[in-house]
């Protein structure tokens, strides 16, 4: 399943009906979780999840990569994996990691497909394997996910990134990482292949999941902010590139101004980190800042920015788009680019 195939509705609490697929090998138990590891599957082959496995491969581990399209094999085998379109073959991987898109994507792989009545991991893993989700969830979804593989003996990682399709390829990623402290030391020569930094932030999986929404939130308000005070220098008949290199290396050279800042003022809006998959995190944001008690009013402008350029067509755009949605809202309608900046 890619980052960006329909997924069946999250059903908490749901559960595989079918029965344990019969494992080759040896068998392993929880005792094993400290030795060294072996195959590695991977779920979710979309712009983030495509380079990180092909960094694996690079490092030398064997990847079993599972899509759904046949058409896919051909160029997965071309960067080192080892393609299928049989979840079953994950079956029998010490970790599995997880780049899916939302709660019920990574929920149909845990708990299996309805239509198809095909095992999912917690029924199929052996007892000692470890599911490594990378993708970014709610932490309920993450609670519940976590509760049904500790049921079946497995461990469960949650480590969501910080980074876009450049990062992942170039292993610049920053990853936040929570679970039990034995299956995160034994995920870390994966995490060490795929990012530059790890940030261990407990033993409660949804914690990190957290962490990533809000560092999320941090990261879109500063681009809606970008895309307004640029539609101001350009309304006024300025280049805003002086500008955004003026405030870089004075008051704002954090990443986020610095990386986007840039492709705004040169009107880029190259496919990345599309607006659906954004507003999707906006609204898990959201829903944990309300669950809290905590108004987070910024964040619903972005809410409404990102549901109009939706609305407007933009939604396989990069959500640098935000730059766009803010000119065309000062009248300067601005013609979108989706080339490399």
């Amino acid at each position: 399943m890619s980052e960006h195939e329909p997924c069946s509705p999250f059903a908490l609490g749901g559960t595989s009906e079918s029965p344990s697929r019969a494992h080759s090998g040896v068998s392993r138990s929880t005792s094993t979780c400290g030795s060294a590891l072996g195959e590695i599957g991977f779920v979710g082959l979309g712009h983030m999840g495509r380079p990180m496995a092909a960094n694996l491969a690079a490092a030398g581990r064997r990847v079993i990569a599972y899509v759904r399209r046949s058409d896919q094999l051909g160029e997965l085998a071309g960067l080192g994996l080892s393609p299928t379109t049989d979840i079953g073959d994950l079956l029998d991987c010490d970790v599995v990691i997880s780049m899916l898109p939302d709660d019920d994507a990574v929920s149909e792989v845990v708990f299996g497909g309805r239509d198809d009545h095909l095992d999912g991991l917690a029924a199929g893993l052996m007892p000692g394997a470890i599911h490594l989700s990378m993708s970014t969830i709610s932490t309920a979804a993450a609670s519940v996910l976590a509760g049904e593989h500790a049921r079946h003996g497995q461990g469960y990682v949650a480590a969501p990134v910080f980074g876009n399709p450049d990062a992942a390829k170039a292993r610049q990623l920053f990853i936040v990482a929570a679970g039990a402290p034995a299956d995160i030391e034994r995920c870390r020569p994966v995490l060490d292949s795929l990012g530059q930094r790890t940030f261990t932030v407990g033993s409660d999986p949804g914690d990190a999941n957290l962490f990533k929404l809000l560092g999320n939130m941090m990261s879109a308000t500063a681009l809606e902010m970008l895309g307004e005070v640029v539609a101001v220098v350009r309304k006024r008949g300025l280049d805003p590139q002086p500008f955004i290199d003026i405030m870089t290396s004075a008051m704002f050279g954090g990443r986020a101004h610095r990386i986007y800042g840039d492709k705004i003022a040169k009107q880029v809006y190259t496919p990345g980190f599309v607006l659906p998959l954004v507003l999707k995190d906006v609204r898990l944001a959201l829903a944990e800042a309300e669950k809290a008690g905590a108004p987070m009013p910024s964040v619903g402008v972005v809410r409404d920015r990102l549901i109009s350029g939706i609305a407007r067509g933009y939604g396989d755009l990069d959500w640098t788009a935000l730059g766009l949605i803010a000119a065309e809202e000062a009248g300067l309608y601005a013609v979108a680019s989706v080339t490399a900046g």
